[in-house]
């Protein structure tokens, strides 16, 4: 018998979003950098939220306040009982940056399409240019819960030593070697330094996911990548990568594909880390 997916409840096949387009109690949700790929067409009934204005404060570094989130989702139509089905580009990095931040703030039903929009599109599966116009609603959210998020003094802490928790780099090797500040493809900035914390391993992220379609690799496969580096259940785990996209693809595999209990993101990620003064360094 293969493996099962530890949370199946998080994750849906495009399928399973195709039969519910027109569900109203369904809010498909495609989050992307930002909205130019939604615009050009997206999943029928989808709902666009752009991730560098609509998921993080924009004067603050920070993720959004309960009062922001509240905002973002009663304009969206979406209610505290309505199931959130997120997908978006790169193999859906902002859209699991999404899931994260939703869990964070207590909302129950939340799922990831797997492949994202990849699959989807390469599925030939229809597309609109259409903006869904659902009913605002009055949302209330709970409190953050701050045990999935590490924060700069927590992986201080473990750098020196004086904290135990193993840390994953999901970035591409020649930013873990601090050969490049950035992914290839991106601006050489928000680091002051290039290099990795002390003692993390690095296990990209993409090496996770099927490069045909998106979707993410068997459970067996995920298993035996983490636990070939040292990242294994019994340990609290902290991913990282250079904002905290890539690292919340990462802390979904591992908290809801394999079940890993005690698992945060570092959305400080390298751009904080890599400037903090006098923070020890390794390449």
């Amino acid at each position: 018998m293969p493996a099962k997916v530890a949370h199946p409840e998080s994750l849906v096949d495009t399928d399973w979003a195709a039969q519910r387009l027109n569900d109203p109690k369904v809010a498909l949700v495609e989050v992307d950098v930002d909205t130019m790929a939604y615009d050009q067409g997206h999943a029928p009934g989808a709902i666009g939220w752009n991730w560098t204005t609509q998921l993080n404060d924009t004067l603050r570094r920070d993720i959004l306040s309960k009062e922001q989130l509240q905002k973002l989702l009663s304009e969206s139509g979406i209610a505290p009982d309505t199931t959130i089905v997120l997908y978006g580009d790169n193999n859906n990095w902002f859209a699991t940056y999404a899931f994260w931040q939703l869990k964070m703030f207590g909302h129950k039903d939340v799922k990831i399409m797997n492949g994202g929009r990849k699959k989807w599109l390469a599925e030939k599966r229809p597309v609109s240019t259409d903006r869904p116009a659902r009913a605002k609603t009055a949302y209330t959210a709970g409190g953050a819960d701050r045990s999935i998020r590490a924060t700069r003094d927590e992986v201080l802490q473990v750098a020196a030593g004086k904290k135990k928790a193993a840390l994953v780099d999901v970035r591409a090797p020649a930013e873990y070697k601090g050969e490049l500040l950035a992914p290839a493809n991106l601006p050489q900035e928000g680091a002051q330094r290039g290099g990795h914390i002390p003692g993390a391993a690095n296990i990209p992220w993409a090496q996770a996911v099927n490069d045909a379609d998106g979707t993410f690799k068997s459970v067996e496969d995920l298993q035996k990548l983490y636990a070939d580096k040292g990242i294994t259940p019994d340990k609290d785990t902290i991913a990282y990568c250079r904002i905290g996209e890539r690292s919340s693809h990462t802390w979904f595999v591992l908290s809801q594909i394999l079940g890993y209990k005690n698992v945060k993101n570092y959305d400080g990620s390298w751009t904080e880390y890599g400037s903090i003064v006098g923070a020890p360094i390794e390449k």
